[in-house]
């Protein structure tokens, strides 16, 4: 039997036969953080990287009040062609020296295959992002890599189509793979896209990975990004991954939904309770 045909037929065996759940759950780290333990992973920072000294201020604000992992963007895929499209190579050397100062690992998005040579020496984490659940040639190439993979839900895309991108990644060999429910898009207009709380969960006793959400994305509204993230606490999911910028209202990217300073700091306190109540850490 051809490998391809094997492969085939152990797919047919089980629904997600490389990703599906186990009786021991996986665990992916991504610099000295373990994601899938009993510590809920806060990640945290803004949308784009914008300038050094933005990045930078941004690091050490959410180390100093709890995140354990820095996110931004370097190459941002925008609806508009005329949007900010992010600041490239340089992009992701600044989000490297922000993290090097702060000492916090980092996640950056990933576009495209011919992109991957460029970031693998750099980054501590590939992000998939929602346009890019579906683009099969990325996740094929991604599976080839030794780094953690961050798999944002597509906004319309179902919970199995969600699994079975993991599952493309995990072919490769790569099954150091984190699933992000970032929303979908429902009937409304009150709120961005509809974080699927529900959905996470379902995924999380299906498969054997990490579960974190993104409720910066899903309602687009920076009161509600608290709530939800105390909720995936309570609920069980492993992290949040949020938008924090030093100013929003000047923000290049999605400034609308990021939590400005003072807002991040008193979300971690008050996940903190939460935690203790429900036997975790907060991380």
């Amino acid at each position: 039997m051809s490998k391809i045909a094997a492969d085939l037929k152990d797919h047919l065996d089980g629904e997600f036969p490389l990703v599906g759940a186990t009786s021991t759950r996986s665990t992916v780290t991504i610099g000295d953080v373990v994601i899938g333990e009993r510590d809920f992973v806060v990640i945290a920072g803004p949308c784009a990287v914008e300038t050094r000294d933005q990045i930078e201020t941004t690091a050490r604000w959410i180390r100093q009040h709890g995140a354990r992992i820095l996110r931004g963007g370097a190459f941002k895929p925008r609806t508009s062609p005329y949007s900010f499209q992010g600041l490239g190579e340089e992009g992701v050397e600044l989000l490297r020296r922000a993290s090097l100062k702060a000492g916090v690992p980092f996640v950056t998005e990933v576009l495209a295959p011919s992109d991957i040579e460029l970031l693998a020496p750099r980054v501590d984490a590939f992000q998939v992002g929602t346009r890019n659940m579906h683009n099969f040639a990325l996740l094929d190439a991604l599976g080839r890599q030794d780094k953690p993979v961050v798999l944002k839900r597509g906004f319309g895309a179902t919970l199995r189509e969600w699994i079975l991108a993991a599952e493309h990644v995990a072919r490769g060999g790569n099954d150091r793979i984190v699933l992000c429910e970032r929303g979908i898009r429902s009937f409304g207009e009150e709120t961005r896209f509809v974080l699927d709380l529900g959905g996470a969960l379902w995924v999380r006793e299906r498969t054997r990975l990490p579960v974190i959400v993104d409720p910066s994305h899903a309602t687009g509204t920076p009161s509600l990004v608290g709530p939800l993230c105390r909720a995936a606490l309570a609920a069980g999911l492993d992290g949040v991954m949020i938008e924090v910028h030093p100013d929003p209202s000047t923000a290049l990217s999605d400034g609308d939904q990021a939590l400005e300073f003072g807002a991040f700091a008193e979300l971690m306190e008050q996940l903190g309770p939460i935690a203790t109540a429900v036997g975790r850490g907060l991380g």
